[in-house]
């Protein structure tokens, strides 16, 4: 006893000693690297051995990378000009003269509607955790809660990240009005869209991006070829079919009026589908440099083989092909744009072409329906070929990046046809459901006097042209 006395005595003047000499931290160090315990062994003392244990580095907080960010704000932008004034002069060009307004207010205030919406609570529901994780997410960012200027999300704010999934929400719902342009309400077109987000374009975005069941599952989508293209597609199919025909199809003449509008709409569309597909890399890295590749070689591949097939079929070559087949390669490849390699994304795009132009010919002939502007055609059809294709284009093979370990190319593939038929069927039921509603409440079509004398006048008191006053 008198031992142990004296030794603790001495520890205690060792301490002593430091602590008196300013050492206090050499103390803690000491501490920290191992303890010297006393034991009574058969009557003896000693001093257990002193265990190193693995120093853990504390983690750094997530800091913001100026080039990510200036780069991610470019893409918004981009992604901003892509649907206003891009898709909207894509689609009042194809429109009769007496529709163009219509659609270019429809494509405007929808944009507008969906960036409130997504601020309110389309965000939080999309990108946060919640007790429906599967399906959706939780409340914890409605109003932006918790989101500030010092909010990080990887290496850019957190602003930057949630304004850039705003466009996202915005160009979606606007794509699927060209399905029944120039008979549908203005006010019809603002309750579906509204409730279409809610229900249709924010589930699927938790399931795919935000930790939802595809996202479990495996699914792949660099850029939205299910989240934005077959969603809307879907939307697209079954809300011409369900509001029925254009007065007059089949038996008039419903030429696009106003082809050089279209062409630069496809143009601003192709632009800004680098923001889109590059941006959603979040950074400005390698691989944003691999997706800028294989957007452009998709497309214009796209345009290649649309061209050529409609010359061969029909003798002419068309401006009105070449802006569908660009819209059609864009759509294609923008699920795979990460994971294929360039040569990947031209074969990507050449059937897309192909494909997407029987779409929109004997396919729709085919059924009898009128997706008045090829919604269906091109986002439906270009969607389902991407995403499927990921899943075999993404093989070394063919120069892709290829599979998680475990993974082989059947395996993606099936988990890819997966994913295109649950969007399909959710969004098909749900957006069913929904023009139900909105006809219930305030109706669906104008009159048959309205759309006759055209939309612009009977509901927007305006014209595209003087001409027309």
């Amino acid at each position: 006893m008198l031992r142990k006395i004296i030794y603790l005595f001495g520890l205690f003047t060792m301490f002593s000693g430091f602590i008196s000499s300013g050492n206090a931290e050499e103390v803690n160090t000491y501490l920290s690297d191992g303890l010297i315990i006393l034991a009574d062994n058969h009557g003896g003392e000693t001093a257990a051995p002193m265990v190193e244990e693995p120093v853990v580095a504390a983690e750094e907080a997530p800091t913001i990378d100026s080039g990510d960010t200036a780069w991610m704000i470019t893409a918004t932008l981009l992604v901003i000009m892509m649907s206003i004034p891009g898709l909207a002069l894509f689609y009042g060009g194809l429109v009769r003269a007496k529709n163009m307004l219509s659609v270019l207010m429809q494509v405007f205030v929808t944009v507008s509607l969906m960036s409130i919406l997504w601020a309110v609570y389309g965000y939080s529901l999309a990108a946060t955790e919640g007790p429906l994780n599967a399906i959706y997410g939780g409340f914890s960012a409605l109003f932006l809660s918790g989101i500030d200027s010092e909010t990080v999300s990887g290496s850019i704010p957190e602003y930057v990240f949630m304004t850039f999934q705003m466009t996202f929400a915005c160009i979606t719902p606007a794509l699927i009005v060209g399905a029944f342009a120039e008979r549908i309400k203005f006010s019809a077109v603002l309750l579906f869209t509204a409730l279409w987000l809610t229900f249709c374009y924010v589930p699927i975005w938790h399931m795919v991006w935000g930790g939802g069941f595809l996202s479990q599952l495996g699914a792949v989508d660099f850029a939205g070829g299910t989240v934005v293209h077959i969603n809307a597609g879907i939307a697209a199919l079954v809300g011409c079919i369900l509001i029925g025909k254009r007065m007059g199809y089949g038996s008039e003449a419903m030429p696009p009026h106003n082809l050089p509008f279209t062409m630069i709409g496809a143009s601003l569309l192709w632009v800004g589908w680098f923001g889109f597909n590059v941006g959603s890399e979040l950074a400005a890295d390698g691989t944003a440099g691999m997706v800028l590749a294989n957007t452009q070689l998709a497309t214009s591949a796209a345009v290649l083989s649309w061209v050529l097939v409609e010359w061969m079929l029909k003798g002419k070559p068309t401006m009105l092909g070449a802006a569908s087949g660009a819209i059609a390669g864009l759509v294609a490849i923008t699920p795979a744009c990460g994971s294929v390699g360039p040569m990947g994304a031209i074969i990507l795009g050449l059937i897309a072409g192909i494909v997407c132009l029987w779409a929109c010919t004997s396919l729709k002939s085919m059924f009898g329906y009128d997706d008045s502007l090829d919604v269906f055609g091109v986002h439906g059809v270009g969607g389902i070929i991407g995403a499927i294709g990921t899943g075999i284009l993404m093989a070394p093979g063919f120069g892709g990046v290829g599979y998680d370990d475990g993974v082989s190319m059947g395996g993606q593939t099936i988990t890819q046809i997966i994913a295109v038929i649950v969007t399909l069927v959710w969004t098909g039921v749900i957006s069913l459901i929904l023009y139900k509603v909105v006809d219930g409440i305030i109706g669906l079509r104008p009159s048959e006097e309205e759309e006759r004398e055209g939309l612009d006048k009977t509901t927007h008191g305006e014209a595209g042209y003087n001409n027309q006053l």
